[in-house]
């Protein structure tokens, strides 16, 4: 198993759960387990600085949480809305949409302009073309059917926080599959498309969390697993008469089969040599760059009655979004205020930006869209690297065809696959799991 993140370490748990203790299944990976789930202390509380949340409506996280015997750790946010930032105020989170694209003007009524309101109430009757099969840019799609209000101020907020990418370099057909298949069922209109891809409406909360972080899901999965050998990095990946060589600086170890949940820039390094198409096809794939500032503030920090504020891509601010964390999850200590601040989108380069400015530029954004100003109790800065893959125009094929290269005793996984959120890499782990059990022979 080479790569120790969430996708990597449930496809070493399934096989352990699935080969028993005699199969020898070890996880190798150059920082820490967990890769994009991060969990500190902070200001003596424990506190996610990588992924936060997932969403509820999908099985895999609880169930796996249920599994490992930790499903009482399983926590829904307090139940407040999000907002967004733009025109040098706040305002309520357009609702409903999809991602960020409405079916109707009512849910941005007050978010963009009149004339934008207008224009999206008389696209239903206006001429409509649409290929099957094709696969455009969100931005492309939405300015030329609703305006470019509507990327700037609901589309782009939403993009840039699951992808950190914006609407102008996010393929629709891999972003958002089920308004592709509204489209290619033959929607008259993109309000016709969007209102059929709507999800049902539910109750019930959208999100979830680990009360103690995700720390207690690692923790958990390492615990199964037995062999996971962080701060070991895979150098070279060489096929052998009974399997795969898997080298590292310590030594060379023979395995029957092999998982590959690192990112596209890790994978196309061990399979160039190997494994060609793949490494061609995982090429293609770009990576955007976040970093995450989480701040404690003093108790009595007046933050908003809300989970938290999207940031209008035309707002001025250097920050994307603000999660009001103490507000959104009720768990948390009650002696600080915690707030988490993202910054960046793709071709944003962190390296350029030193943490002290990271915890400056937070601190001072969060004063213009609150008014808040406390020196922070205490801070963390996370570096998302190697970044968050982006789902350009054409990316299920690339996905495609780097699948339809890989070896039979080769699997891959994690967030460049089918999603990027968490419920889509332990699936991606799972996945990748039943591939090598399917060709596994009896231990």
């Amino acid at each position: 198993m080479i790569g120790g993140g969430i996708s990597g370490l449930v496809a070493a748990h399934r096989l352990r759960i699935e080969l028993g203790g005699r199969a020898e299944i070890a996880v190798f990976d150059a920082g820490t387990s967990g890769g994009q789930l991060r969990t500190v202390d902070l200001a003596g509380g424990r506190f996610d600085i990588g992924a936060e949340a997932f969403v509820a409506r999908r099985p895999e996280v609880p169930a796996l949480l249920d599994e490992l015997g930790i499903a009482d750790r399983l926590v829904a946010p307090a139940g407040r809305r999000p907002l967004v930032y733009a025109d040098g105020g706040v305002h309520p989170l357009p609702a409903p949409t999809l991602m960020g694209i409405p079916a109707g003007p009512d849910p941005v009524a007050g978010l963009v302009s009149a004339d934008t309101l207008a224009r999206i109430a008389a696209e239903p009757p206006r001429q409509f073309t649409w290929a099957p099969g094709a696969d455009v840019t969100v931005g492309a799609l939405v300015r030329d059917r609703f305006g470019a209000d509507v990327i700037t101020r609901s589309v782009d907020p939403l993009l840039g926080g699951v992808y950190a990418g914006s609407a102008d370099t996010t393929g629709l057909r891999a972003a958002l599959p089920t308004l592709a298949a509204a489209l290619d069922g033959g929607a008259a209109s993109l309000s016709d498309a969007v209102r059929a891809a709507l999800p049902p409406a539910r109750s019930g909360p959208v999100f979830g969390a680990v009360a103690g972080g995700y720390a207690e899901l690692i923790d958990a999965l390492t615990a199964v697993i037995g062999d996971v050998r962080t701060g070991t990095e895979v150098v070279s990946l060489t096929r052998v008469d009974d399997g795969w060589a898997v080298t590292t600086k310590a030594g060379t170890a023979t395995f029957d089969a092999v998982v590959l949940a690192v990112p596209p820039p890790a994978l196309h390094r061990l399979t160039s040599a190997t494994m060609p198409a793949v490494a061609e096809a995982v090429g293609e794939i770009d990576m955007s760059h976040p970093t995450v500032v989480a701040l404690a503030l003093p108790a009595d920090a007046p933050l908003p009655d809300a989970s938290g504020v999207l940031v209008a891509t035309d707002a001025g601010l250097t920050a994307k979004a603000f999660t009001f964390s103490s507000r959104k999850w009720s768990h948390l200590r009650p002696d600080a205020q915690y707030v988490r601040v993202s910054f960046g989108r793709f071709g944003d380069d962190p390296r350029a930006v030193s943490e002290e400015d990271y915890v400056a530029a937070a601190s001072a954004d969060l004063v213009t869209v609150t008014g808040i100003d406390a020196r922070p109790l205490a801070h963390a800065v996370q570096r998302w690297s190697p970044g968050i893959p982006q789902y350009r125009v054409g990316h299920k094929d690339v996905v495609a065809r780097a699948i339809a290269a890989l070896p039979d005793d080769v699997a891959v996984a994690g967030a460049w696959l089918d999603g990027v959120g968490v419920p889509a890499c332990v699936a991606s782990g799972e996945a990748a799991a039943r591939r090598l059990l399917a060709g596994a022979p009896a231990v």
